[in-house]
């Protein structure tokens, strides 16, 4: 058997909260630092922090909540809906304003990304209507 001089390991970590992001890194230096001891070898540990974790605004969350019961009526929209673990970068725009990341109902496709995942055109007018009523909503046309 031949024992290969180094390895690299590599790989990402997604978290729905911030507080649990901290403690996951820290227990994984942890156990880096550690296995190393144990085997007598030396590690290093790097971890790149990408993105942060996606947290709504209240205020916006309510707001886009609204504005598809304006467009769908409340029976088409669904408010309890528990968190992904998506690999989601809109926590770079929530930095900079206050957001929400919400979803559009695309009737009972595959997920996005899914290589079955099929469009539902039908979806575009509600769609399009939902983010025409968020703009009314918060400048009002006369």
């Amino acid at each position: 058997n031949v024992i290969p001089d180094s390895a690299r390991i590599t790989g990402t970590a997604r978290f729905l909260k911030k507080t649990v992001q901290a403690n996951v890194v820290e227990r994984m230096r942890d156990v880096v630092e550690g296995t190393a001891r144990v085997y007598g070898c030396k590690a290093t540990f790097d971890y790149e922090y990408c993105v942060d974790v996606t947290e709504n605004e209240n205020r916006c969350t309510d707001h886009a909540i609204q504005a598809a019961i304006a467009v769908a009526g409340s029976d088409r929209v669904e408010t309890e809906i528990d968190p992904l673990m998506g690999g989601e970068d809109f926590s770079e725009m929530l930095k900079a304003r206050p957001g929400a990341f919400i979803f559009l109902g695309n009737g009972e496709s595959a997920m996005l990304h899914h290589p079955e995942y099929d469009f539902d055109d039908e979806a575009i007018p509600s769609g399009s209507s939902w983010f025409v009523e968020l703009a009314e909503q918060r400048m009002p046309v006369n």
